[in-house]
């Protein structure tokens, strides 16, 4: 029987949708079980691939098939809503890369005349697109200091329309208080948006602390195998449905992409957990070597810094930054040493990682701005993966060793 003969519907493969999970799932389950479930197409236990868009316009328009493009698609519909799902949010708008999710989002939000309040410490490439973007168009873009970022009240204007929060922050990982940013946000009509990409929804959720969206970078954590890039933005319909409408801006999310992303969060809980254990270790083991003059982790950086890290994480990830002693010469010396942490900058995977925060995330800051922003000649940043902690422990401690 054709499908123009009106009998047929029994027939037709029915589009997947994401899974609908009891409220009651814990986010590991959820992040095994949660997106686009196995294919009643395929066969398949996990999602297919569905690489280029299909060409059926008229069977598409019928509900036959689900067009799968640069767009939207079953391919892509997954991970968005897991991580929806993960960080509580109504709505969420994948992207092909994290900066393609931050500027989309700066673009769509804001208006001539306009302010929009940033952290300084904002990571390298977030601070690129407000400084050398937003300008050309009217809008104001003012940056505050770590320290006057503690008084959130007297940091935003009834001009603010948009305040850029990152917490932990790259490569120094300070805390701030999310919970009382999105009260002085609120006071004055303006949307607070955190990237959460460091702390993951594992350990941190800003949306439950009133921030209104939330954006990642899976290169940081949530790709996982230092493979995909992808960016995603979660939070409340009523801004996230403004974020590029049409999708114009050029910044999809390629099918494959999203196919990686989907199957690298289905190991998301595990990875974290790993992390906050080993980041703990190597921090408190590398605090007290001749050759670290300072080590930065969540927490650490004050007695201010522990209470927030207290009250907003349930976890402190796995990113550790040391700042040396003896500063380039030793980083150098510390680098070529390294026999188990691979040398590289982000993304961040399941092996451990090292970079130098100088010369790749923050590599377009002159080097004064730099040193003002604690970003000194002899920071290293390491991402730490899901090798034996012991191991990493000993690795990192004889490369300082040489260092010295």
């Amino acid at each position: 029987m054709t499908a123009g003969s009106g009998g047929a519907s029994a027939s037709r493969p029915e589009p997947r949708r994401p899974r609908s999970l009891p409220a009651w799932v814990g986010p590991g389950t959820r992040l095994v079980h949660g997106g686009s479930g196995p294919d009643p197409n395929a066969g398949s236990v996990v999602p297919s691939l569905l690489r280029y868009p299909a060409d059926h316009s008229e069977a598409a328009e019928r509900g036959e098939v689900h067009v799968d493009g640069g767009n939207a698609g079953p391919t892509v519909d997954g991970p968005d809503e897991v991580i929806r799902e993960l960080e509580g949010g109504e709505a969420a708008r994948l992207f092909g890369s994290g900066l393609g999710a931050i500027a989309s989002t700066a673009l769509s939000l804001v208006s001539p005349g306009d302010e929009v309040v940033a952290l300084s410490d904002l990571d390298g490439g977030t601070t690129e697109i407000l400084r050398g973007l937003l300008p050309r168009f009217g809008v104001a873009v003012r940056e505050i200091s770590d320290a006057d970022a503690r008084a959130p009240e007297t940091a935003v204007s009834n001009a603010t329309r948009l305040v850029c929060l990152e917490s932990p922050t790259n490569p120094l990982l300070r805390v701030h208080d999310i919970a009382r940013w999105a009260r002085a946000a609120n006071s004055v009509g303006a949307i607070l948006a955190v990237d959460n990409s460091l702390a993951t929804p594992i350990n941190q959720s800003p949306l439950a602390l009133g921030a209104d969206l939330v954006f990642h970078r899976t290169a940081e954590h949530l790709g996982g195998h230092s493979a995909l890039l992808a960016g995603i933005v979660v939070g409340a319909a009523r801004f996230v449905d403004q974020i590029d409408p049409k999708r114009i801006l050029g910044s999809p999310l390629e099918p494959l992409a999203g196919f990686l992303f989907q199957r690298s969060l289905r190991t998301l809980g595990l990875r974290v957990a790993r992390h906050n254990a080993t980041g703990r270790v190597v921090a408190d083991a590398l605090a007290g070597h001749s050759a670290v003059a300072r080590v930065d982790y969540p927490g650490r950086a004050s007695e201010e810094d522990e209470a927030i890290a207290q009250r907003q994480m349930r976890g402190r990830g796995g990113i550790v930054t040391l700042s040396l002693g003896g500063g380039a010469p030793a980083v150098e010396r510390f680098l070529r040493s390294l026999r188990i942490v691979e040398v590289a900058a982000s993304p961040d995977g399941i092996a451990s990682l090292a970079s130098v925060p100088g010369r790749r995330s923050h590599s377009r800051r002159d080097p004064e701005e730099r040193a003002a922003r604690g970003i000194d000649e002899g920071r290293v940043r390491l991402s730490l993966g899901i090798e034996e902690p012991d191991d990493l422990v000993r690795d990192l401690t004889e490369a300082l060793d040489a260092a010295r």
